[in-house]
């Protein structure tokens, strides 16, 4: 099955590919609709830089960042909207003004009543994965066995959520690229992504533009200059099962798997 593809519509200063690009509500507002435009199925709203070694950003600021976006995005369009933010307050003021996603890098682990709040909430959830915290996560991330490891943490989370009152059918994995692993780390994740969707979860997969494609080409030092990349990962994570694609570059990203798509059709 084809996978959906996630737009992503950054209002932060700093993120690592886009910061301070969209100033203001009314660019990203139309940045998020021109996404929409190239074939996105989903948007995803942020006000806080997770790049490695990003600083936080308080609630206030962060609120006043996001829900105008997302009530903008929803005047205009009926598609589903994400959060992508760790704060339970965040995503209750997001859900307010029409998010129906709320994408957290700490698996609902940043604050105690995460998981109520989201069962509360009755929105979708991603739970994805993280060593340690984004401003150390990369410092010198461990594994023995990243792909079980990373599956199991996260069955972890999901069943605490379950518990909580979310129900399972609301509930998305991310393996969490980048996010406290080394390059290798995020290409075995990538191409044993079966592993994860093998659980019964859906899962959500982002590495549009990110580190580890320079990695591979060390030219890439630009996350301008990592499409090809880009789309090689998010080729390879969709023949693995991903049900999303987290990405800058929709229209791109959705001509790559039309493609794919009518290859796997035309195959023997």
């Amino acid at each position: 099955m084809t996978p959906r593809v996630m737009g992503i519509v950054n209002v932060t200063p700093d993120s690592f590919s886009d910061g301070g690009r969209l100033s203001s509500v009314e660019a990203a507002v139309a940045h998020g609709l021109r996404l929409v435009e190239q074939g996105a199925d989903l948007l995803d709203v942020g006000g806080e830089s997770t790049r490695p070694g990003a600083e936080p950003v308080s609630e206030a600021d962060e609120i006043a960042r996001v829900a105008p976006v997302v009530a903008g995005l929803r005047a205009a369009w009926d598609g589903p909207i994400s959060v992508d933010t760790m704060k339970p307050a965040v995503a209750r003021a997001a859900v307010a003004a029409g998010a129906t996603m709320w994408n957290d890098v700490t698996a609902l682990t940043f604050s105690p009543d995460a998981p109520a709040v989201a069962a509360d909430l009755g929105c979708e959830v991603v739970l994805m994965h993280m060593q340690g915290a984004p401003q150390t996560m990369q410092t010198d991330p461990r594994y023995d066995d990243v792909v079980a490891e990373v599956r199991d943490a996260l069955l972890a989370r999901a069943g605490a959520t379950m518990a909580a009152g979310v129900a399972r059918d609301r509930i998305w994995l991310d393996p969490g690229i980048g996010f406290g692993k080394t390059a290798a780390h995020n290409l075995a994740l990538t191409a044993r992504l079966d592993a994860l969707a093998a659980t019964g979860f859906p899962v959500l997969y982002g590495a549009s533009r990110k580190r580890t494609i320079q990695s591979v080409d060390p030219t890439a030092t630009d996350p301008g200059d990592r499409l090809g990349g880009s789309l090689a990962l998010a080729l390879e994570a969709a023949r693995n099962g991903a049900a999303i694609v987290r990405v800058h570059d929709v229209r791109e990203t959705v001509q790559a798997l039309k493609v794919q798509a009518a290859l796997t059709r035309s195959s023997p």
